[in-house]
């Protein structure tokens, strides 16, 4: 078992979640890599903790958590209300990254009671271009650390510490953490019986640090200079901004950072995600822009997906206290349109998948996903492609090691 984690880390496949972290309470650690990852400081675990570590690793598993009597889109997954939303507070949907639905329903959660903390990522105060795990205990709180986090973010360090206190919390995290999270429920009864909510955002995948740090090269500025960083916001999408120390103050557009898809730098574990729809989530929230991309700024507005009756209950509570206002629903294949690189990699997902078993390293299972039945989408020419292009980049990985 301590070598299953072993080579999930060494063939890429790890996306730092914080388990490892958390599972060992602090033993190993969870540390930046010299490519911009975040990586377990150590595979040396007991049998117990890789017993629990392989069981929800991420790197190794992946499970939708389905409610068995609603429709499963192909794509899309076992959903409920599917609907256009925005924060009811313009203050928050304003400085959010998108409409401020996930921050509005922490906000909600937290007014009403129904949870003690929001346990979620926000930036380091000391180095503000990277991220942190926090607990939110407060409105304030989760205001202060609102907005996408673009880079390696480890929210599932806190997870075991949010379970030990014994109070309901809520867990905004990305697709992948909460897949982690669903199975980790699984081992550990404390999970269903604690975590209040599981809130995610559509996953475009995890950028290295190093997409960050070729910014702050092109604006001439170092690291250890640098007071603030906000990825988007402040509008949707809102520029990239970053201020140093000094007071100099630099700018880019969502587009202009983005318009090049290589440029993305994304962590491997990401080009093969069998979820990146937060299909282990009870609520996730997406951009709904019109063939995947902004053509300016707008008032901020987010596509929701609800994903269990106890992400149907808060939602429609949250609407009910003002604290989110719902726009038209939405189908499937229009989500299709605002999300069109999810569909292109959902269905390529199977054949990359499969190149890792050909490069002789253990793929991802997916349990609910869906991923051997998309994969029959793809051409014969296309699969063998993406086949081939993944177990290259594997055995390039393995023998850079």
């Amino acid at each position: 078992m301590v070598s299953r984690i072993a080579e999930v880390v060494a063939n890429d496949l790890c996306i730092g979640c914080g388990l490892c972290e958390s599972v060992t309470s602090g033993r190993v650690t969870m540390a930046m890599t010299p490519g911009g990852s975040l990586r377990p400081s150590s595979t040396d675990f007991t049998d117990a903790e890789a017993a629990s570590l392989v069981a929800v690793c991420p790197g190794v598993v992946a499970e939708s958590r389905t409610e068995r009597t609603w429709s499963v889109d192909p794509i899309w997954g076992s959903h409920g209300t599917m609907v256009r939303a925005w924060a009811g507070d313009a203050d928050i949907r304003y400085l959010s990254a998108t409409g401020g639905v996930l921050t509005a329903l922490g906000v909600h959660l937290i007014e009403e009671g129904d949870v003690a903390f929001v346990l979620h990522v926000g930036p380091d105060p000391v180095r503000p271009m990277r991220s942190r795990a926090v607990i939110s205990e407060s409105t304030d709180s989760l205001i202060e650390n609102a907005g996408s986090r673009y880079g390696p973010t480890a929210p599932l360090v806190g997870f075991e510490q949010a379970l030990d206190r014994g109070e309901p919390f809520a867990i905004v995290a990305k697709p992948c953490d909460l897949g982690a999270v669903h199975r980790f429920s699984q081992i550990d009864r404390r999970v269903d019986r604690l975590c209040a909510a599981r809130l995610t955002m559509v996953c475009g995948g995890q950028s290295r640090l190093t997409k960050s740090r070729a910014l702050l090269a092109e604006f001439g500025v170092e690291e250890r200079d640098v007071s603030l960083v906000r990825y988007r916001g402040y509008g949707n999408p809102g520029a990239t901004v970053v201020e140093t120390r000094a007071g100099d103050r630099f700018e880019k557009t969502y587009n202009d950072l983005w318009e090049a898809e290589a440029s993305w730098d994304l962590e491997t574990r990401c080009k093969v995600c069998p979820d990146a729809l937060g299909e282990a989530a009870d609520i996730a929230a997406a951009d709904v822009w019109p063939g995947g991309s902004p053509v300016g700024d707008d008032e901020g507005f987010n596509g929701v997906v609800v994903r269990s009756t106890a992400g149907e209950r808060l939602l429609s509570s949250a609407v009910a206290a003002g604290r989110i206002v719902l726009g038209a629903p939405i189908t499937p294949r229009e989500f299709d349109s605002f999300q069109p690189h999810q569909i292109r990699k959902k269905e390529a997902v199977f054949a990359r998948l499969a190149g890792i078993a050909d490069a002789g390293a253990s793929p991802i299972e997916t349990v609910g996903l869906r991923i051997a039945a998309l994969g029959e989408r793809l051409g014969t020419q296309q699969t063998r492609r993406e086949r081939a292009g993944t177990a290259e980049r594997v055995r390039r990985i393995s023998a850079e090691g």
